[in-house]
C-alpha cells in the first residue's frame, strides 16, 4: 500500500525529536512538506512559511500533523479543516476547552478526521494497569511527575505565557494516563500552584483529586519543573485488593508488588501514527478532552503562590 502524504506544521523540538523521525521510519506516512515560520526543513521535503502556501502549492496533500504550541492551534486546525485536511494535533490540544469543543464540532461538520494525541496513553503497561484497576478497584493514587524545564523546553518562553500551561504541559501527560486507567470519573478537589514572580504559568503544582465513589480513594499529583537529577514520571497505585502498582518511565513500565509485569520499548509516537492510520482507514475521529478538563479545573481551583523568579 502506498504511503499517505502528510505535512508537519510547526517544526520545533517535539516535531524534530519525535514526529519527523517516526514518519521517516514508518510504513504508513511519507513526509510531503513542513510548514515553519523559521524556514526549518527536513530532508528533501519542501518547506513553506505558512499553511496557506502549502495548501495552494500542494493540493494533493490531505493530511497534516499540527505540532505548534497550543496557543495558535485552534486557528491553524480550523484553517486546515477548511482546506479539506484530516488533522492530527499534538498535546495539549488547545488553550481552552471551548476551542477544543469548537474544533470537534467543526471537524464533524466538515466530515474530516480529527485526532487529538495523548502519546503517554499508548503503552501496553498503561492498558494492563487499566485492566487491573477495573477488576481490583482503587484505594489510592499518587502521581509524581518531575523533570527539567531547561532540558525539555530550552529557551521556550511561550510556555511561561498565559495559555502556555507551565509545568502542566508535561503534567497533562500524567493526567492522560490517569484518566485512562481510572475505572470511574475523577475531579479536582483542590490545587496549589507556585508561580515564579516573573512568569505567568506555574513551575510547581500539587493537586488533590476526588471521585463520585461512596468510599473515596486518596488521589493526588505533584508536578515540578526543576528536577535536575533525571526524570521522575511515576504513578503509584494501591488497589482495594491490596496490591501495589507502579507505572514508571512515563507509563512504559508496570510493576506489581515490585515485580515488572510489562516493560515496553519507548514507541509512543510510533503508536499514535499507527492510530492515526487506523482512524483514517475508518474515517473516524478520536478526541479525548478529560486531561485538558482536569488541567483547566486545577487552574480554576488552584491557590496561587508567588515564588522566586525563574531565569533560563
Amino acid at each position: 500500500m502506498a504511503k499517505k502524504k502528510i505535512a508537519v506544521i510547526g517544526v520545533g523540538k517535539i516535531a524534530q525529536d519525535q514526529h519527523l523521525p517516526v514518519i521517516d521510519r514508518g510504513d504508513d506516512f511519507e513526509l510531503a512538506a513542513t510548514v515553519s515560520g523559521r524556514g526549518v526543513a527536513h530532508g528533501n521535503a519542501p518547506v513553506f512559511k505558512t499553511p496557506a502556501e502549502l495548501y495552494a502549492a500542494m493540493p494533493e496533500v490531505k493530511l497534516v500533523s499540527v505540532c505548534t504550541p497550543p496557543g495558535v492551534r485552534h486557528a491553524l486546525v480550523r484553517e486546515a479543516l477548511d482546506a479539506g485536511m484530516d488533522v492530527m494535533m499534538e498535546k495539549p490540544p488547545t488553550t481552552t476547552i471551548s476551542e477544543l469543543d469548537d474544533l470537534v464540532a467543526y471537524a464533524k461538520a466538515k466530515d474530516r478526521v480529527l485526532f487529538q494525541t495523548w502519546h503517554s496513553q499508548y503503552n501496553a503497561a498503561v492498558d494492563k494497569a487499566r485492566d487491573i484497576l477495573a477488576s481490583d478497584g482503587v484505594k489510592s493514587v499518587r502521581i509524581d511527575w518531575r523533570e527539567s524545564v531547561r532540558k525539555w523546553h530550552p529557551g521556550q518562553d511561550w510556555i511561561w505565557e498565559p495559555g502556555g500551561f507551565g509545568v502542566c504541559d508535561p503534567g497533562i501527560n500524567a493526567l492522560s494516563i490517569f484518566t485512562k486507567i481510572m475505572p470511574f470519573p475523577v475531579f479536582v478537589k483542590s490545587a496549589e500552584l507556585n508561580f515564579p514572580a516573573n512568569r505567568q504559568t506555574p513551575i510547581d503544582a500539587e493537586i488533590v483529586f476526588k471521585s463520585g465513589q461512596v468510599h473515596q480513594p486518596i488521589m493526588s499529583a505533584g508536578f515540578n519543573w526543576l528536577e535536575e537529577n533525571g526524570e521522575v514520571w511515576t504513578i503509584s497505585i494501591e488497589t482495594v485488593r491490596g496490591d501495589q502498582l507502579k507505572l514508571e518511565s512515563g507509563g512504559r513500565i508496570l510493576k506489581v508488588n515490585d515485580k515488572i509485569v510489562v516493560e515496553a520499548p519507548s514507541e509512543e509516537y510510533e503508536r499514535i501514527y499507527d492510530r492515526f492510520a487506523a482512524l483514517l482507514e475508518n474515517h473516524e475521529s478520536d478526541v479525548q478532552d478529560a486531561p485538558l478538563r482536569l488541567t483547566a479545573d486545577a487552574f480554576l481551583m488552584g491557590a496561587r503562590n508567588n515564588i522566586e523568579p525563574f531565569e533560563w
